[in-house]
């Protein structure tokens, strides 16, 4: 062979070789990004899940201020219709008792005292 055909296939060779290098870079950087945006998605996904846990913890802690609130509200109008209603209760009761005393007739009766103790008849006239 002469020294040009040896210079050419050495020429292919350096080519071949360089090309190889130049694949092989190319695929480690490649697989070096593919790494790298795996990575960056996971903690993508990591910190949505924290934010869509922390709303949902916010949501939650506003649902149940707003059940405390309803609550007391709920249980300051039913003692206000309670008390309320204690009090109309209270003057029914008064006037019922005010008009049955007025109804009421005359309480007649008799009672003596015998020895040691108490013998006593009462009679109630009704009009």
């Amino acid at each position: 062979m002469d020294t040009q055909n040896l210079e050419k296939t050495a020429i292919k060779i350096q080519a071949w070789w360089r090309g190889n290098m130049v694949r092989r870079t190319l695929l480690h950087a490649a697989l070096r990004a593919w790494v790298i945006q795996c990575w960056w998605r996971s903690m993508q996904a990591k910190m949505l899940e924290q934010r869509r846990r922390l709303a949902l913890r916010l949501y939650t802690c506003q649902e149940w201020a707003v059940v405390k609130v309803q609550a007391q509200v709920r249980m300051w109008q039913a003692r206000r219709r309670f008390l309320q209603a204690r009090q109309a209760a209270c003057i029914i009761q008064s006037h019922w008792r005010w008009h049955a005393s007025q109804q009421r007739g005359l309480i007649q009766g008799r009672y003596e005292v015998r020895a040691s103790r108490l013998e006593l008849d009462i009679e109630i006239l009704v009009t």
